[in-house]
């Protein structure tokens, strides 16, 4: 089953401050969509290994299959947004749990805090593979463009963007959920920046509209 996973911090404050915050929670993203097959500790994981490496790097230390396969992704200053597979059907809440745990205890070190960092435990959306998944991919690689944090989704560093771009698979496992993959790269790119004055126009008159 596929979901939208997205958590955000308590009272929206600022949780991946600098660059090596957002690398260390992609690095988590990782290893924990492998985790029953990766027979090492994450200290040691992240010794071995980068973010940009993604499953060329987890190739180095075992040869299985994901058990959750991240589909998109974007890390914003103070959420993120995950669209997953979990075709296990049982991992899920392990996962999500696993990622959060890990990031709020190296985030309470790194700044010298205590308690809770994120404004619950995860919010989960099914999402159905039909016409509106593509869309969903788009709204989460264009996050960064509608709250005005850079111009171009290609611009942003920690999503998965610009992985779709190259029309080749690393962190992610997204081709095969596409129907036209071969032409995948050049439409992709045409089909998200189509959306980025339509998506900044929403987000400026959102507080004007009534849920």
């Amino acid at each position: 089953m596929i979901y939208h996973i997205m958590n955000k911090s308590i009272e929206g404050y600022k949780i991946f401050i600098d660059d090596a915050d957002s690398k260390r929670f992609i690095k988590a993203m990782i290893y924990y969509s492998y985790q029953r097959s990766i027979k090492i500790p994450f200290k040691e994981y992240l010794k071995i290994i980068s973010e940009k490496e993604g499953k060329s790097g987890i190739n180095k230390i075992i040869s299985f299959a994901p058990l959750i396969n991240i589909i998109c992704y974007v890390v914003m200053p103070n959420h993120f947004h995950i669209l997953l597979d979990d075709f296990k059907n049982n991992y899920l809440s392990k996962y999500c749990n696993n990622l959060l745990d890990s990031y709020t205890r190296y985030f309470n070190v790194k700044y010298q805090r205590k308690g809770p960092l994120w404004q619950s435990r995860f919010k989960r959306i099914p999402v159905e593979k039909d016409q509106y998944f593509i869309h969903l991919t788009r709204y989460i690689h264009l996050n960064p463009v509608t709250a005005f944090l850079v111009d171009s989704p290609n611009i942003w560093e920690f999503s998965s963007y610009n992985e779709y771009l190259s029309g080749k698979e690393n962190i992610c496992n997204y081709l095969n959920y596409f129907p036209d993959k071969y032409n995948f790269k050049k439409s992709y790119a045409e089909f998200v920046n189509d959306r980025i004055d339509y998506q900044r126009k929403l987000a400026e008159i959102k507080h004007m509209i009534f849920d």
